[in-house]
C-alpha cells in the first residue's frame, strides 16, 4: 500500500474513532467490570472450576452418549455454567461486554453502509444478516447488485 495523504488522513480518523470508544463510558464500565471479576477470588474459583469441567465435557463430547461419564459430566457442566452465569460479577461483566460489542457492531455497520450497501458486515444479529447486504452481486433471487 502506497502511503498517500488520503490514506494517512483515513488512518488518523480511525485512530480518533478508536480513541473515542476507549474514552467512552461503555468502555470504562467494561474494563471496571472485567477487573472486578479478575480480582474476586470466588469468581476466579468458579471460572477455574468451569474450565476443568469444560475439559471433561469436551472429552465426553467426542464420544457422545456412549461415553460412560456422559450424563454426570453433562449435569456437572450445566451446574457449573449456571453457577458461573448467576455470579453477579460475571453477569455484570457479560452485560458490559455485550453493550460494548453492540456499539462496535453498530459502528462497523455504519462505516460499511456509508461505503456501500452491498458490503457484508457480520452483525451477530440474524435480522441484519438476512438483509440483502451480502454483496453477492449475482442479481439472483435476492436481487443484490454490487455498487
Amino acid at each position: 500500500m502506497i502511503g498517500t495523504l488520503e490514506n494517512a488522513s483515513l488512518l488518523d480518523d480511525a485512530d480518533e474513532l478508536a480513541s473515542m470508544v476507549i474514552h467512552s463510558e461503555l468502555y470504562a464500565a467494561y474494563i471496571a467490570s472485567k477487573q472486578n471479576a479478575e480480582r474476586d477470588e470466588q469468581t476466579q474459583h468458579l471460572i477455574g472450576r468451569f474450565l476443568k469441567v469444560r475439559e471433561k465435557y469436551d472429552e465426553v463430547q467426542r464420544f457422545g452418549r456412549y461415553h460412560p461419564d456422559y450424563k454426570p459430566v453433562i449435569k456437572e457442566m450445566m451446574e457449573s455454567k449456571r453457577e458461573l452465569d448467576t455470579n453477579p460479577l460475571i453477569a455484570d461483566y457479560k452485560q458490559n461486554e455485550k453493550a460494548l460489542s453492540d456499539l462496535l457492531g453498530e459502528l462497523s455497520l455504519i462505516l460499511a453502509r456509508s461505503v456501500s450497501k452491498s458490503i457484508k458486515v457480520p452483525t451477530g444479529d440474524p435480522f441484519f444478516d438476512r438483509s440483502c447486504g451480502t454483496g453477492c452481486g449475482s442479481g439472483g433471487k435476492c436481487s443484490c447488485h454490487t455498487r
